[in-house]
């Protein structure tokens, strides 16, 4: 349910109106941000009102979670309480179900259930991965680093998706005007040089023949031009549940370009995890299965529950490393040199460490030139459409002049 919330301040007289997702006035005054000196008037959004609410509103987005969690490194680094903690981010976060989850957090921790606990109850906002590194750091008693971890890693990830959005507005427009084309004629142009050649009965090259079975399938079947947009704002909206799917993951790991990033961007989380939790004292298996959990792609989940296994077994760290690597990609040997060296100086957590960090290098390498990464496969794609337009187009134009002195 969506609550208004109406903050006047006491002094100023000035109204400050909030969007909060709760279902109790106690909760939405608290994800509303309300301070000391601030009256607060709570009614509910019912009915079309909280329909357009739901559409127009803000969505609960990755700078969210940014601000979220990195507001919540600060406070946990100055030993401010936790449910003080929640409270402070109410006024950083946008969204109404963000606000909303605050409001609710902050209950829970007052009736005395744990971060992660609270947390869980909203997974839909923070994920498994997230909530996962939630516990691992309330096992190891590193909740400031494990919030900070998930900021930097969130910011890196929104830099990188800005980038990408960035470098395909020009290929989106262009692809999208070509597709407009493409559909108006198979109603105009088409159907006339369909008809024309039927009559002469001459053949159509193959790329005319299929622009004319397209031009019959939507004269048919008009609504099926919707389908394209229709399906880009679904992929767009779900892209988040798409992404957590085994099989697209191993789709998307063998990319030349996207490839990469999601290799890097989950060894980051997953090694600076491990590190986390061997420095705290974890046991060494139980720590490897917590990184399994925080892992973001099924690979990385597969590599560290072998490893665990492999340990359970009486393996040596570096030796399950080696045993494992292929599931790590081309740098699968290179970390298996690296947890080798660990293994002969006793240095496990500082190289873990070291991985990860040379992966967020290469990580902020890659936002930088993101936009010349793409611009190759921009190009291909977009010479490929018009090559094919204009031959569809044009080669029975050229080819006119003979099926009428043949007729």
């Amino acid at each position: 349910m969506l609550k208004k919330v109406t903050l006047t301040n006491v002094h100023t007289g000035r109204h400050f109106t909030a969007i909060v997702d709760t279902i109790s006035d106690d909760k939405a005054m608290v994800g509303a941000g309300r301070a000391s000196n601030e009256t607060a008037k709570v009614s509910d959004v019912t009915g079309l009102d909280e329909r357009l609410q739901r559409a127009t509103g803000k969505k609960p987005s990755m700078d969210d979670r940014v601000a979220l969690f990195s507001g919540l490194a600060k406070c946990f680094e100055r030993n401010i309480s936790a449910v003080k903690s929640f409270q402070l981010q109410a006024s950083r976060v946008k969204s109404a179900r963000y606000r909303g989850a605050i409001g609710e957090i902050c209950y829970d921790l007052s009736q005395g259930e744990k971060i992660s606990q609270a947390m869980e109850k909203h997974s839909d906002l923070f994920g498994t991965e997230v909530l996962a590194l939630i516990r691992a750091g309330e096992e190891a008693g590193q909740l400031t680093e494990v919030c900070r971890m998930v900021a930097t890693g969130q910011r890196k990830t929104a830099k990188i998706i800005r980038k990408l959005k960035g470098g395909m507005i020009y290929p989106g427009i262009v692809l999208t005007i070509g597709l407009i084309v493409v559909i108006i004629m198979s109603f105009t142009l088409v159907p006339a040089m369909t008809k024309l050649y039927g009559q002469l009965k001459h053949d159509l090259p193959f790329a005319t023949v299929m622009l004319t079975k397209l031009s019959d399938f939507l004269i048919h079947q008009p609504w099926a031009a919707a389908i394209p947009v229709v399906g880009l704002i679904l992929l767009f909206k779900n892209m988040g549940r798409i992404m957590r799917v085994p099989w697209v993951q191993k789709v998307l790991v063998r990319f030349p370009v996207v490839g990469p990033i999601i290799r890097k961007s989950a060894a980051t989380v997953s090694f600076r995890a491990l590190a986390m939790l061997i420095e705290a004292n974890v046991r060494l298996s139980q720590a490897l299965l917590i990184t399994a959990d925080t892992a973001s792609h099924i690979y990385y989940k597969t590599f560290f529950r072998r490893i665990a296994d492999h340990i359970g077994n009486g393996l040596t760290l570096p030796e399950s490393f080696l045993l494992e690597s292929h599931w790590l990609g081309d740098d699968g040997r290179n970390i298996c040199g690296v947890m080798e060296l660990a293994g002969e100086t006793g240095a496990g957590t500082e190289m873990l460490n070291e991985i990860a960090s040379d992966y967020e290098e290469e990580l902020d390498n890659i936002a930088n030139q993101i936009d010349k990464l793409i611009e190759p496969f921009t190009i291909v794609i977009l010479g490929s459409l018009v090559g094919f337009l204009i031959y569809a187009i044009y080669s029975p134009v050229f080819s006119l002049g003979g099926a009428l002195l043949k007729k």
